[in-house]
């Protein structure tokens, strides 16, 4: 059970480091101020706290036989199975939000079009997966936590952190979409 406890602290940990990452690129944007030393101050915790939640949720499925078969309660576990089908396209989407600057600057200097607008795709579809994995994860880590018991209450929470996080990938999906744009489509 400790391990699932430190899997559900490092999920909250990461959720909080993504929310101060993702304000700071939406003020970037929006002001075009760019500091490379805060946006590596911003990334970084999620980048470390991300790796070991990956590393001990994958521990908690594996070695805890954290219910990896879902057939059985297929209604029951829908939630789950969005909420671990989301983990594991992060990581691919993850890398391609990593190098977006520079494949959009590639994309635009080389007129390849079709390439460009498939990379904003590619971002906007990781936002979309990162705060699905967020609005269904967020309180799973309270009750794991021993901090929520209620069903009444978690289904609140739920619908709180799932707009949220709506509210937050429209902002960020519009304000950096718009941002990307201006800078490269004169290119």
């Amino acid at each position: 059970m400790r391990l699932k406890k430190w899997n559900a602290v490092l999920a909250l940990l990461t959720m909080l480091a993504l929310f101060v990452h993702m304000g700071y690129s939406v003020f970037a944007y929006l002001t075009f101020y760019y500091n490379p030393t805060l946006k590596t101050l911003t990334a970084m915790p999620i980048l470390v706290f991300l790796c070991l939640h990956a590393i001990t949720g994958m521990c908690s499925v594996f070695l805890l036989g954290d219910g990896t078969r879902v057939a059985p309660y297929q209604q029951q576990n829908r939630q789950t199975v969005v909420q671990r089908v989301s983990a594991a396209l992060i990581f691919p989407l993850l890398i391609v939000h990593l190098r977006t600057f520079d494949l959009l600057k590639n994309a635009a200097e080389g007129g390849s079009w079709a390439v460009f607008a498939l990379v904003l795709c590619a971002q906007i579809a990781f936002y979309v997966i990162v705060a699905t994995h967020v609005a269904t994860s967020f309180s799973r880590a309270l009750i794991t936590l021993g901090l929520l018991s209620s069903r009444e209450t978690q289904a609140r929470i739920d619908r709180a952190v799932a707009i949220v996080c709506a509210v937050l990938v429209v902002a960020a999906t519009v304000v950096v979409t718009k941002g990307q744009l201006s800078m490269f489509l004169h290119a």
